[in-house]
């Protein structure tokens, strides 16, 4: 089975409270997104990371603070999340809540052939739901790892969840690697 990792966001303006769009308890997943980076690493997986990477001026702004500015210090990914040399990892920026807008995205996931996405990230009932649709979309196997995500509101990211789980999609966690 050919198995890709999708990390969905995980940037420094939304893993720490210093972070201009910070989501509550996300520094707490850094020891799983860690685990989750080294065991790409050694099982030569591939990792697709989405970034939001906004113009100084986005529209995106009018709803929600400015965040994940293009060559900000706070658009970046924190060093746990990088495989460097390492592996293979694809940066898929974005200025939408939507990854499946970014025009890179289908070609990639085309050209990597996976049987099966693992995905994680912030935050769960925005972002994350909605790379979660767009893989379903493709037919194939789709994991999300709950230990791996953090949400804004607790209630809509159950809800992703059970859209998921009803979808065909599997909730699993860390563990499994």
């Amino acid at each position: 089975m050919n198995t890709v990792f999708f990390d969905v966001d995980t940037q420094l303006d939304f893993l720490y409270p210093a972070g201009a769009l910070y989501v509550p308890g996300a520094e707490t997943l850094l020891p799983a997104l860690t685990r989750l980076t080294d065991f790409a690493a050694s099982h030569a997986l591939p990792i697709i990371s989405t970034m939001d990477a906004h113009s100084a001026d986005d529209p995106e702004f009018k709803a929600w603070p400015h965040h994940c500015v293009a060559g900000a210090l706070g658009q970046r990914k924190p060093q746990a999340t990088l495989l460097g040399t390492r592996g293979h990892q694809y940066f898929i920026e974005k200025q939408h809540v939507n990854c499946f807008t970014s025009a890179a995205l289908m070609p990639l996931l085309a050209q990597l052939q996976a049987d099966h996405y693992v995905v994680y990230g912030v935050v769960t009932e925005i972002c994350v739901r909605h790379a979660l649709r767009g893989l379903l979309a493709t037919g194939k196997r789709v994991t999300v790892l709950a230990d791996a995500i953090k949400e804004l509101d607790p209630a809509a990211a159950q809800a992703s969840l059970y859209e998921l789980v009803a979808a065909g999609g599997e909730v699993s966690s860390t563990a499994t690697f």
